[in-house]
């Protein structure tokens, strides 16, 4: 019975190992460029179930990708890159043109309308974990905007 023992020790010492926290990136896109244009910027939703942060990302699109903030101090809008986008635990963070955005600087190659854009997040959890999160961003028109669930996001 010794081997039944150790199986039931073992299920048991499983399941009061904590769970990793879950980050979903949900409406990721890309605006679209044209011929020559040498950058473009990547937005969409994080919500992570734990404090974390949003730490870079990457793309093969691009030859130097950053995460900037566009914010208004008197009267003019500037753009800055930052260290991190901090994900407080159960709120969804935009990453929008008015905000935090990701900027695909340098780029290979024209960015077309449906194009999906391949990108690689690396977030953070409170205690140092760092966890990769594969995403398809799709590129929509030059004039889109982040659709937020209205009736003119991807209606093809």
């Amino acid at each position: 019975m010794k081997p039944l023992n150790a199986l039931v020790f073992s299920l048991l010492a499983l399941s009061s190992v904590p769970a990793f926290a879950q980050t979903s990136v949900e409406d990721a896109w890309v605006r679209a460029t044209v011929a020559g244009q040498p950058s473009t910027g990547a937005f969409m939703r994080i919500t992570s179930s734990d404090d974390g942060k949003l730490l870079e990302a990457k793309s093969p699109v691009a030859k130097i990708v950053q995460i900037h903030q566009s914010k208004m101090e008197n009267d003019v809008m500037s753009m800055q890159p930052v260290d991190f986008v901090p994900l407080p635990a159960g709120r969804t963070v935009a990453i929008e043109p008015e905000g935090y955005h990701v900027m695909l600087i340098d780029l290979l190659g024209q960015v077309k309308e449906g194009d999906e854009v391949p990108l690689t997040l690396m977030v953070e959890n409170a205690k140092g974990v760092k966890q990769s999160i594969e995403v398809k961003a799709r590129a929509r028109a030059l004039n889109s905007m982040a659709d937020h669930g209205d009736m003119h996001g991807d209606m093809h």
